[in-house]
């Protein structure tokens, strides 16, 4: 253990506990979580403490006292609360890492709190889920602050820390952004699967979408779909009210395909030639917005 380094966690659930293990070979560690202060959940997470064997704090001004950095791992919609909170008794020149996943404006505003008291606010995104990968889930990390922290994060254990350009703010957005693919794509999974099972065709379905899906870049995805829109989308569009037609019958609340039709029908409504390149397309869809005010 580098006992010259010392790092707090604020909050100590799932993610914190995945990160515990390795942070404690590297460093000193301390925890603060709510609970701890709420008798229905004192006994339990103090036992959180102990399993991992790390001091846990009676609150967070004794957790963050001489941290060197701080991870923040709260619920969402506490990881502002926690930077305003807490930002009064974080060291000057501590970092604070905000793994929360928010809206970039949101860390922007925790940002401004922590500034004001003189620490280091850092926007850390984590792109994938803790277990099993702990200490070596990919972490983007971005603000002014963000080459430094690199290296802090590497010195406490973690293995797969990468700092992105652009300003603070930039690893959330990154990660937001690609929430829409990959939540959207489980949600369309639910609702296209759910139907098939209720109309008794699944096995076909998935034998049929087996037959269709071919190995490309999300590049070359992006481009090809963004192509069919521009082309067919009036198209498909009425194509999909039918469909949400179909599993409103079968008793499955067509949320998404729904949502799709009103896509397929605004890129379809642009009335572009679809260019060659995804950055062509996106150029002329943007250019094609501006002119219609949308």
């Amino acid at each position: 253990m580098d006992g010259g380094t010392v790092l707090a966690f604020v909050g100590f659930g799932e993610a914190a506990q995945a990160f515990a293990a390795a942070a404690t070979q590297r460093s000193t560690v301390r925890a603060y979580d709510c609970k701890t202060d709420d008798p229905a959940t004192r006994v339990s997470k103090q036992a959180d403490y102990s399993r991992f064997g790390l001091t846990g704090a009676r609150d967070a001004a004794t957790a963050l006292a001489g941290a060197d950095g701080v991870l923040s791992l709260v619920t969402a919609d506490q990881a502002r609360a926690a930077a305003e909170a807490d930002s009064p008794f974080l060291e000057a020149g501590a970092f604070w890492f905000d793994c929360n996943s928010v809206a970039p404006e949101t860390k922007r505003a925790a940002a401004r709190a922590i500034d004001a008291k003189g620490g280091r606010y850092v926007d850390v995104a984590i792109l994938s889920p803790v277990y099993p990968l702990q200490n070596a889930v990919p972490l983007l990390v971005s603000g002014s602050h963000a080459a430094e922290a690199v290296v802090f994060l590497e010195r406490v254990g973690f293995s797969n820390a990468r700092a992105v350009p652009g300003q603070l703010g930039a690893a959330s957005a990154i990660k937001m952004i690609r929430s829409v693919m990959v939540k959207g794509i489980e949600a369309l999974t639910a609702e296209c699967v759910l139907a098939a099972h209720a109309a008794d065709v699944l096995d076909e379905v998935l034998t049929s979408l087996d037959a269709s899906e071919k190995a490309k870049s999300w590049r070359e995805r992006a481009d090809y779909n963004l192509d069919r829109m521009l082309i067919h989308g009036r198209r498909r569009a009425a194509e999909m009210y039918e469909v949400a037609q179909t599993l409103d019958s079968l008793g499955i609340s067509p949320m998404m395909s729904k949502s799709t039709v009103d896509w397929q029908q605004c890129m379809g409504d642009l009335e572009i030639a679809s260019p060659e390149g995804l950055n062509a397309k996106l150029a002329a869809i943007a250019a094609r917005r501006e002119e219609l005010g949308a």
